[in-house]
Order: structure tokens, then sequence, then C-alpha cells
């Protein structure tokens, strides 16, 4: 039996983990941190419970594909609520908008806010529907090794959608601002601006209002939790406090991992750790993309993350909130264009306990806030004490309620933490964004080019940033491990 050694405990790491498992080889998962799910960990504090890494569980049809390819359901593992509503958005002092459960009502609300633009919802929808059909059966679970991978009957008539972008289409149709930015919001989760992320992207709006957003009772912890409870059930050894030091080749082979100064002897090493800390655990000669290659690319954003606990109830929020009352492409070039921390941080606000009473005590309110950054940006304590202030006093202002005084505590994590933590590349928290020229067969590959038996998965590879595209990577690298290793 051929021995598999995973580096890292992400989705991709874990999902890889099963599907290898299932396919026959031996495999154990070596992760650096004390507790497995990578950036998807749980911090307990005081009675509270939060997600450190994703907070938004959406595409339910991708988990639920990927635990019947084990004849599971989600369901066997945790418990599933759609959210209604799935969200909110501030504007300015009670100008919000309220995204609810189903279509109908989402254009209704659409209606009354531009005239005429509920009808015109519905057929952008649709479309993005379509787009999702084709991405989700077509695109998505390929490997990318070839740009004929993208050459289907179907996506032949969609080449234009390649070619304009999401921010073109949705302001070509929709006029009022507020809902330019809800349309456009989606398209953040996939790490590039929406002026140039390509139009077929637009699927991610029905993901939004098609398929909804929906929560594990517990917190996606919860989800890890159940992946977790499936490889183990399958034979995959997990191993914490295990910081992979070197990838050990011999001539163009792997053969093994250099672990807490012990060599655990590999046929096959497959990494979901950060790709680009990942090839620096090789030989320079065996690296595929060097230095000059990463900083050229364009990555997805980091943030700084609050966890806090507080005293009361939050009111005039929903379990999701998003605060949208600064200028939305301000804060995305000082992101993307030129590095720096934003004036007016848009910022978006995680409320569990309003949904789930397990994450917090009776009577108090678990909250995640989150600022998107610039990956590599300077980070210090100081900083992050000022940017808190500026968004709580915002969040009071527009929800209209004193909370300061509530507060119980208050933790932090930012770019150091992504890097320290992750092995992060410039701190970055979502990965390579997926922008035209950062798509599929041109995103870095699966499969090293340099070394035989070394394999990649996760955020910076095929096919993307977010939960759901975790989880296809994981089942893509596993495939390719089957295909080229299993004899």
């Amino acid at each position: 039996m051929k021995k598999v050694s995973i580096i890292g405990s992400g989705f991709s790491s874990i999902a890889a983990s099963c599907y290898l498992a299932k396919y026959g080889f031996d495999v154990t998962v070596y992760e650096k941190n004390d507790s497995i799910g990578g950036r998807a960990r749980q911090l307990k504090k005081d009675g509270f419970t939060f997600d450190m890494g994703p907070t938004w569980y959406w595409m339910p049809d991708v988990f639920e594909k990927f635990f019947s390819d084990f004849n599971k359901k989600p369901s066997d593992y945790y418990l599933l609520n759609k959210l209604n509503p799935a969200y909110s958005v501030y504007f300015d002092v009670q100008d919000y908008i309220t995204i609810v459960d189903n279509l109908e009502e989402i254009a209704t609300t659409f209606d009354e806010i531009e005239k005429g633009s509920g009808k015109k919802l519905k057929k952008f929808i649709n479309q993005a529907q379509n787009n999702y059909e084709i991405a989700i059966k077509d695109l998505v679970y390929k490997p990318g090794e070839s740009i004929f991978e993208l050459v289907t009957p179907k996506t032949v008539g969609k080449l234009n959608q390649f070619l304009s972008t999401v921010s073109k289409d949705v302001r070509k149709v929709f006029k009022n601002k507020r809902l330019q930015s809800i349309l456009e919001f989606p398209v953040l989760f996939l790490g590039a601006k929406p002026s140039n992320t390509p139009s077929f992207y637009n699927f991610m709006n029905y993901a939004d209002f098609g398929l909804g957003t929906w929560h594990p009772k517990g917190g996606m912890y919860e989800v890890v939790n159940g992946m977790l409870s499936l490889a183990k059930s399958l034979g995959v050894e997990f191993k914490v406090n295990s910081d992979v030091q070197k990838i050990a080749v011999v001539k163009n082979k792997t053969v093994g991992i250099w672990v807490n100064d012990y060599l655990i002897k590999s046929d096959i090493v497959l990494s979901g750790a950060d790709y680009a800390h990942t090839e620096k655990l090789l030989p320079e000669s065996k690296r595929q993309y060097n230095d000059s290659y990463w900083n050229k690319k364009t990555f997805a954003p980091s943030s700084l993350l609050f966890y806090v606990g507080l005293n009361k109830p939050i009111k005039n929020v929903d379990h999701h909130t998003l605060f949208f009352d600064t200028d939305f492409d301000e804060h995305a070039s000082s992101i993307y264009d030129v590095p720096e921390w934003p004036q007016k941080p848009l910022f978006y606000a995680s409320f569990p306990s309003k949904t789930d009473n397990s994450v917090a005590p009776e009577g108090k309110e678990a909250a995640i806030f989150l600022i998107p950054l610039a990956p590599g940006i300077n980070d210090s304590d100081n900083i992050r004490k000022v940017y808190f202030e500026k968004i709580i006093n915002r969040l009071e202002v527009l929800t209209k309620q004193k909370i300061q005084k509530d507060i119980l505590f208050v933790e932090s994590f930012g770019v150091n933490d992504f890097v320290n933590d992750y092995n992060s590349y410039k701190g970055n928290a979502y990965g390579l964004a997926n922008t035209l020229l950062q798509t599929a067969f041109l995103r870095p590959k699966l499969k090293s080019k340099k070394v035989e038996g070394m394999y990649f998965t996760g955020q910076l590879t095929v096919p993307g940033p977010g939960v759901p595209p975790s989880l296809i990577s994981g089942k893509l690298s596993a495939e390719l491990i089957k295909k080229y290793e299993l004899n």
C-alpha cells in the first residue's frame, strides 16, 4: 500500500485524505497547529465559540456531492439551517437592505428600490443559474491540466462572458448603486474586484439568491468535525503539532517529509498548505514558481478579524450583516491598486448567536468582524486597536445603539497571524484571486512538473478560493494521484 503524507489539515487536505483512503492509499495528515481545520479553526473563550475562518455556508450542493461520494449525507454529521434573512446590508443610518431566502421576495425588494429591476433580476439570476450549472457540471471538477478543459459545447457560446466583467454586466442592467453593490458582493468570495472578474462568474449570484445562505449548528467547525469523522472512519491518521520542515527529494522523486526533525518516509506528498511556502520546503532546483512569479500574481485579500464577546444581544443586525456605508471602489483600490490601510473600510459582521444559541452564553452575543485588507500590509497591535475603534463607532451610529460598555473581550487575528499560523504568502486570507489570467489551467498546477510524487491542493491552485472550491480541489488532487501513482 502506497503511503501518502499530507501537509496541512484545511478543507482541501481533509477532502483529499478521504478520497485517497477510499482509493486504497495509506494516508497521514500532518498539521503544524494544535487543532485540525487549517484556517477553519475554532476559538473558545468564556463560554463563547467563534469560527476563526470561514463563516458563510454557500453552495450546499457541493457539500452534498462530497459526502455522497462516500454514501453519506451532511445530515449524518451536522445540522443545517437555511438563514432567513440570508443577510442584510447597511448603506447609512436606517438605510439598509435585507436579503431574504427566496428570489420572489428579493425581486420585490429590488422593485421597491428601482422600478422594473425585479423582472431584470429574475432574468439576470436565470443566466447566473445557467452559468452555475455549466461551472459545476463542466468546469470546476476539471484538474486544470489543459486549456481544452474549458472548451465544451456549452462553454463555446459563453466566450464573450470571459471577455467582459461582472461589474460591467451588473451596471448595464441595474442603475441603483446599492443594488449594484449587492450584486457585486458575492464575487468578493472569488478574491478579486468585480471589475476584474469575468462575467461568467456571475454564477455566484445564483449561489447567493438561488441556493441561499445556510448555517451549520455549532458553526463551520462542525463541517470540519464531520469531515474529520469521515476521514478517520476511512482509516486516515491525523497528527497535530507536526511542523513540516522539509520535503525530502532523491533524484527527482519525493521520498518523504521532515517533521519535527524526523524523516517520515512517503511515496507521495500532497500539500494543502500555502503553495508558495510548500515549494520553499523543496530544494531550490525543484521549485516550479519563484518569488518573481508569486509577486506578479493577484492575491485575494488578507483580513483583520475581531472575535468579540458581548454582554447583551445586539439590536438591528442579522446573523450576517455587511456595512457598505463607505465607498466600495476606494476600499478595493486600497487592496488591489495601491496597497495601504483603507481610510474608510467596508466591513462584515457575523452574529452567529442570533440563530445559534450554542455559540454564546444565554443573554450574551458572539460577534465576528472582518475588514478585507491588502496582503503584505504592515500589521501591529496599535493599528488593530485604531481599526476596531473605527468599525465599532460606525456600527453604533448605523444601528443606533451603544455597545462599547458591553464588550467583555476582544481577540484579533490579522496579516501577521496568517503568516505565522498558516505560512500564508504575504498573509493572504483567501488564496489566489480568480481573474481571467488566473482561471483553471492558468493557475498553479495540482501536480508538480519537477518532482515525481509531489502534488498540491487548496486555494492557491485549482479551482480557487472558498470552502466549496477547496472540497473540489481535494477531490481533483486525489484523482490525479490515483491516475498517476496507483499501479
